[in-house]
Formats: structure tokens, sequence, C-alpha cells
């Protein structure tokens, strides 16, 4: 019989046990523009079902009471949200918040255009007069005073 020892020792692998966790941010899918949408009204009210959904965003992108379903169930799939029933009803909750689901898009952004450079998106961001010099170094004062209260 093979022992978790003898499996290490042979650099074999073997599923000791199982446990299921929530998605780690990194590894989710990043949102549609619809799903954005959808997120934005349950960061809004912390919770909500699929008709409180569909009728926030009636006005701005009207959509059937089945599709806003399928579009939950999507953002539940990657990990976004999850629900909880209420008098036979889903009521859906976010897992991620937006401050995450933000760094993640501008990762992703990172990844694609730049290179990984932070640099360059910066420097492409003041040439394109998306932020300022001025903003710039407002920032990087604010992070070299958080690396200095961090230091203590």
């Amino acid at each position: 019989m093979l022992t978790k020892d003898r499996l290490i020792a042979r650099r074999t692998s073997a599923t000791v046990c199982s446990v299921t966790t929530l998605s780690e941010p990194e590894s989710q899918k990043p949102l549609s523009e619809l799903e954005h949408l959808v997120m934005d009204v349950l960061w809004e009210r912390n919770s909500a079902t699929a008709e409180d959904v569909r009728m926030a965003l009636c006005d701005r992108h009207p959509m059937k009471e089945s599709t806003t379903r399928t579009i939950l169930k999507r953002l539940e799939e990657k990990g976004y949200v999850r629900h909880t029933m209420r008098d036979r009803v889903n009521v859906y909750t976010g897992l991620v918040a937006p401050q995450r689901v933000a760094a993640k898009a501008v990762r992703h952004i990172l990844d694609r255009f730049c290179g990984g450079s932070v640099e360059q998106l910066l420097v492409g961001m003041v040439t394109s007069e998306v932020i300022d010099e001025d903003e710039l170094q407002r920032l990087a004062r604010r992070i070299a005073a958080r690396k200095k209260r961090k230091e203590r």
C-alpha cells in the first residue's frame, strides 16, 4: 500500500482529500460590460434578487428576467457572486469588492498592452493626458508616505 510519505518520495501525486473553495480573483474571468452593470447593482445594494437587478437596470439596459437570471448565474459560476434562498427566491450577494475587480482589470491591461510594466502604463497615461504630472507626483508622495508607515 502506498502511503503519503512514499508518494512524496516517489514524486507521485494523489488526491489526499477533496476541498471545495471559492475561486481566487486572479483566476476569475473578467467581467463583461453587462456583468459589470449587474455587479454595480449588487455593490450598491449589498444583495438583490434577479427582479431587483432587472428593475434597477431597466432604464439603462432593459432585459427580461430570464436574461438577468442567466447573467447572475454566470457571475456565480465565475465566483463573483453567491446566492441564498429567501422565501423560495434567490438573493444574490457580491463576493468580490469593486476595488479588487478594478485592480484585476488594470492587471489585465498591464499584461495585454504594456508587457506588465506599470511604468509604461503611467507614462502612456501622462502622454495621453489621462493623468497629469502633478497628480502623478501626488500619488508618488502618497506611496512614499505609505512605505514609511510600513517600515515603522
